[in-house]
C-alpha cells in the first residue's frame, strides 16, 4: 500500500511549493487541503476569523474521505495540521500516512505572507497560527528557509532511508530499461538513476517510471547522492552503462557516497581486463566489482537473458536471488545464471560467447550465399530449407530469426536485398581474437567472422575489384541440401570447439577455475547462441577435460560431417564462393588431426635467421645449426 505524506506547517511556509516539488520526484498525486474547506470557513478566513476546532473536524474528516482515492498511488497533501489532535484525525488504520513539518520562525513567514497576493488566508491570522501550532514529535523535520533545492534533498533522503531498494539500476538506455522492467516484473522493487543532461537527458528515470507500469513502485532519480542513499545496505548497484571510460566515471561519481561491502556490478560488454583491474581496485576500498556478461539482446534483456557474473563467492550469493530471478530457465526450469570464476572471468566468457556468435552468424551468411548467389535458389526456398533444418540438430535461435530475415518483406520485395552488405560490430568479436592470441588458443573460425565482418565494411575497394577483375561467380547446379546441412553443422561444431578450448585455456592462464560444463548449461536459452548443439554440449563437457572434438560421441559424427564438409568447401572455393568460417572450421580440423605437420619448416627458417634454436624427434635436448656451413 502507498504511502500519503502530510506536508504541514504554518500558512506560508512554502507546503505547496514543497508539495508539488516532491510529488514530482515521487511520482505521485499532490493535493492542497485548502481546496478541501467549506465556503463558510474560507469565508471566515478572508475575514481574519480564526477557525476553531468545530470548524476544522468537517474539513478533516472530508480529507480522509479522499484516502480511498490515494491509497493505491499515494499522495502528498499540503495541510496546515497544527494540533497533533488534527494530525492524529489525518491518520487512519490500515493506512501509511506520515508527517513532514515544514519549521520556520514568524518573521521569516510573515515577510512571505506580505508578498503573496489574491490568497483567502488573511496575513493577521498568522499569531494565532503559531499560537495553535504543536510541534509534531515524528515525522520528518525540515528548515524552510533553506532553498528548495536543499528542502526536497533532505525530504528524499529522509524518506528514502525509510523505504530503501533492495537493488539499484544507473544507465536507461535500451538494455537498461529492459533490464529494469524485468526486475520489477519479478517483485523486486528498484531505484533508478540517470544521468542529467540539460536539452537532451532530463528526468529520464522519472519518465521511464511513468511510461511503464510495471515499473509503478521504483524511484527515479538523477541525483547520485540521492539515488545511492535511497538503497538499502549493503548497497547493490547494476551498472548498465557503455563501456570503458563511461564506467569508470560512474565509477568515481559513486565512490563517495558507498561504504565498506556495498557492491557495484558492471552488466555492459566491458573487457574483461578493464574488470580486473577495477576489481582490485576497488577491493582495496572494501567495495566489491562483479562484472556481468549478460546475452540476449532487448528482448531477452526483458523476457529472460543468459547472465554470466564473475567475481567472489560471498559476493555472488548477495545478488544471485535477484540475478537467478530475471535470467532465463533451461530445460529443467534452472535459472541460466551461475558463478563463472572469479576476477574478470564473466566479462571474458561474454566475450567468447560473442566469439561463437559472431562465427555462428557468418556460417548462415555462407549458407545463403551458396544457395542464393552460387545456387540460383529463390529466398523463398531458402527459408523454406533453413526451417527444415532448424527442426532438426541444427535448431539454433539463430537460424531460427534468419527464416524470419529470408521472408520479411518492403513494398512487395524482399527486405533483404535491400540492406547495405557492410557488416558492422561493437569490438567484443576483435577483442576476443586478441584474447585468444595472448593466450595462446587457435582461434581460426571466430577470427575469419571478425576479418569477415571488415572486408565487407570495406564496399568501395570490392566494388572496385569486381570491376577490375571481372571473375564472376560461378553457378553451383543440383546442390545437395542434405551434404550442404551436414557441413555446416559440422562448421558448428568445429567452431563450438574452438570456443570451448580457448574458455579452457583462459580458465588455465587466469586461474579462473571456469566450470564448462555449466557455462553450455547457461547458454541454453535466453542468449544469442542458444541452440540443440548447445544442449548436446552440457553432458560432453560434463567431466570433460580435453577438445570437444575428442569426445567418444563426437568422433562420429565429424568422421561422417568432415567429408560433407571437404565436398561443400573444394565446390564453393572453386565456384569463388568467400567462405571463410566454412574453409577456416575445416583448416582447423585438419590441423587437429594430424600427427605431423608442417611447422619443422617454420623452425628452421626461425632458426636459420634468428639463431631461435629447435628441438628434434630423435633426441632430447635444445639445437641451432650453422645452416650455410657445408656439411
Amino acid at each position: 500500500m502507498a504511502t500519503i505524506y502530510i506536508v504541514m506547517g504554518v500558512s506560508g511556509v512554502g507546503k505547496t511549493t514543497l508539495g508539488k516539488a516532491l510529488a514530482k520526484r515521487l511520482i505521485i498525486p499532490f493535493y492542497d487541503a485548502d481546496d478541501f474547506h467549506s465556503q463558510e470557513n474560507k469565508a471566515k478566513m478572508a475575514a481574519g476569523i480564526p477557525l476553531q476546532d468545530q470548524d476544522r473536524w468537517p474539513w478533516l474528516d472530508s480529507i480522509v474521505a479522499q484516502y480511498p482515492l490515494w491509497k493505491t498511488k499515494g499522495a502528498i497533501l499540503a495541510c496546515s495540521a497544527l494540533k497533533e489532535s488534527y494530525r492524529t484525525r489525518l491518520k487512519v488504520d490500515q493506512l501509511q500516512v506520515k508527517t513532514i513539518y515544514l519549521s520556520a520562525n514568524f518573521s521569516f513567514v510573515a515577510q512571505r505572507l506580505a508578498a503573496r497576493k489574491a490568497h483567502f488566508f488573511n496575513p493577521d491570522l498568522l499569531q494565532s497560527q503559531f499560537d495553535t501550532l504543536e510541534t509534531p514529535k515524528s515525522g520528518i523535520v525540515c528548515d524552510a528557509t533553506l532553498p528548495k533545492e536543499a528542502i526536497v534533498k533532505h525530504i528524499m533522503n529522509a524518506i528514502q532511508r525509510d523505504q530503501a531498494s533492495p537493488l539499484g539500476l544507473i544507465g536507461l538506455g535500451v538494455m537498461g530499461k529492459s533490464l529494469a522492467r524485468n526486475f520489477a516484473n519479478h517483485d523486486i522493487p528498484l531505484s533508478l538513476y540517470n544521468r542529467h543532461v540539460p536539452g537532451m537527458e532530463e528526468e529520464v528515470a522519472l519518465q521511464c517510471i511513468r511510461t511503464y507500469p510495471e515499473l509503478k513502485d521504483c524511484k527515479g532519480f538523477d541525483d547520485m547522492e540521492l539515488f545511492v542513499n535511497s538503497l538499502a545496505l549493503p548497497r547493490k548497484i547494476f551498472l548498465m552503462v557503455n563501456a570503458g571510460p563511461a564506467v569508470d566515471a560512474v565509477i568515481d561519481s559513486l565512490l563517495p557516497y558507498l561504504t565498506e561491502g556495498d557492491m557495484i556490478m558492471d552488466g555492459g560488454n566491458s573487457h574483461y581486463l578493464d574488470t580486473e583491474r577495477r576489481v582490485k581496485d576497488l577491493q582495496d576500498k572494501g567495495i566489491h566489482f562483479v562484472g556481468v556478461g549478460v546475452s540476449g539482446g532487448e528482448e531477452g534483456a526483458l523476457k529472460g537473458p543468459s547472465i554470466m557474473p564473475g567475481g567472489t563467492t560471498e559476493a555472488y550469493h548477495q545478488v544471485a536471488p535477484f540475478l537467478e530471478a530475471i535470467a532465463a530457465k533451461d530445460a529443467q526450469g534452472n535459472a541460466c545464471c551461475a558463478k563463472v570464476g572469479s576476477g574478470g572471468s564473466g566479462h571474458f566468457v561474454k566475450m567468447i560467447h560473442n566469439g561463437i556468435e559472431y562465427a555462428e552468424m557468418q556460417l548462415i551468411a555462407e549458407m545463403y550465399d551458396i544457395l542464393h548467389f552460387h545456387g540460383k535458389i529463390s529466398l523463398t526456398e531458402i527459408a523454406d530449407r533453413f526451417d527444415e533444418w532448424n527442426k532438426g540438430e541444427t535448431n539454433s535461435y539463430l537460424l531460427e530469426i534468419s527464416v524470419i530475415i529470408l521472408q520479411k518483406t518492403e513494398d512487395g520485395q524482399p527486405l533483404i536485398d535491400v540492406i547495405l552488405d557492410k557488416a558492422q560490430q561493437k569490438g567484443t568479436g576483435s577483442w576476443s581474437t586478441t584474447a585468444a592470441l595472448q593466450i595462446g588458443a587457435p582461434f581460426d573460425t571466430i577470427a575469419q567472422a571478425v576479418l569477415a565482418r571488415i572486408i565487407s565494411s570495406q564496399k568501395e575497394q570490392r566494388l572496385k575489384g569486381q570491376q577490375l577483375y571481372n571473375i564472376k561467380r560461378e553457378e553451383i547446379k543440383n546442390i545437395d541440401t542434405t551434404i550442404l546441412q551436414k557441413a555446416y553443422q559440422t562448421a558448428r561444431m568445429i567452431n563450438h570447439a574452438i570456443g570451448f578450448e580457448t574458455l579452457r585455456k583462459a580458465s588455465a592462464h587466469y586461474q579462473w577455475d571456469l566450470q564448462l560444463s555449466e557455462i553450455a548449461r547457461i547458454w541454453t536459452n535466453g542468449c544469442i547462441i542458444r541452440s540443440k548443439t548447445m544442449e548436446r554440449l552440457i553432458e560432453i563437457l560434463d567431466g570433460f577435460d580435453d577438445n570437444i572434438l575428442f569426445h567418444e560421441s563426437v568422433i562420429p559424427q565429424l568422421i561422417k560431417g568432415n567429408v560433407a564438409l571437404k565436398h561443400i568447401v573444394q565446390h564453393a572455393l572453386g565456384a569463388g564462393a568467400a567462405i571463410p568460417v566454412l574453409s577456416a572450421s575445416l583448416s582447423y580440423f585438419n590441423a587437429m588431426i594430424q600427427g605431423d605437420s608442417s611447422a619443422n619448416m617454420i623452425q628452421a627458417q626461425r632458426d636459420f635467421f634468428g639463431a631461435h634454436t629447435y628441438e628434434r624427434k630423435d633426441k632430447e635436448g635444445v639445437f641451432h645449426t650453422d645452416w650455410e656451413v657445408s656439411q
